[in-house]
């Protein structure tokens, strides 16, 4: 099956196009299809892929309690390709990603330094009330469980667990987080972020 040109008539193989790639004519049209892959059904809450560019961003939306999917190999048909899958927004500063790869949601990140970036998501996606700091691991995205101290004693310093009753861990990589003086500055963080918006 071909896909033509809208300009010139010019024919392509339909798998040129998986995923909502697109490509240039040589009579310089864009040419594209919709995705032949379906997106998941939305999730009522936001769920994010940043791109390789955005790794502390994709941190810091995790440390405030949103899923965003990161992998600095992600290739941008990955990136795609997840997104379409699991009903995920890409977040990118990669401006030809939108033009090369014809999907829905797509945000293109405009500030450079992370906190900016944090806010310009933030207010786009109306997300300060949905803010649930600390409540998701920052380095593999998965939900924190709650752990007793007594099964953690070994896995954190004797000082910690002397200070501290409660303990969080990830079920994906075994991390343990506390309230540490980190997470103080990470809600007022949260706190400033949300009254920016």
């Amino acid at each position: 099956m071909a896909v033509p040109c809208r300009r010139c008539g010019r024919g392509y193989d339909v798998t040129l196009f998986d995923f909502g790639r697109t490509i240039w004519c040589t009579c310089g049209e864009r040419v594209g299809i919709e995705p032949r892959v379906r997106a998941a059904k939305p999730s009522a809450e936001p769920r994010f892929a940043a791109d390789a560019m955005l790794g502390r961003l994709a941190r810091w939306l995790r440390l405030l309690g949103f899923d965003c999917a990161y992998d600095p190999d992600f290739t941008d048909e990955g990136l795609v390709r997840l997104a379409l899958e699991e009903g995920r927004t890409v977040l990118t500063r990669d401006r030809r990603l939108p033009e090369e790869w014809w999907v829905a949601n797509v945000y293109l990140v405009q500030h450079e330094g992370t906190r900016a970036q944090l806010t310009e998501v933030v207010r786009h996606f109306r997300l300060g009330p949905r803010m649930q700091p600390l409540t998701r691991c920052s380095d593999c995205n998965q939900t924190l469980v709650p752990a007793a101290r007594t099964n953690v004693a070994d896995l954190v310093p004797p000082p910690v667990l002397e200070r501290h009753d409660t303990f969080s861990t990830c079920p994906a990589c075994g991390r343990v987080y506390w309230e540490g003086t980190h997470a103080g500055r990470i809600r007022a963080l949260a706190k400033d972020v949300a009254e920016e918006v």
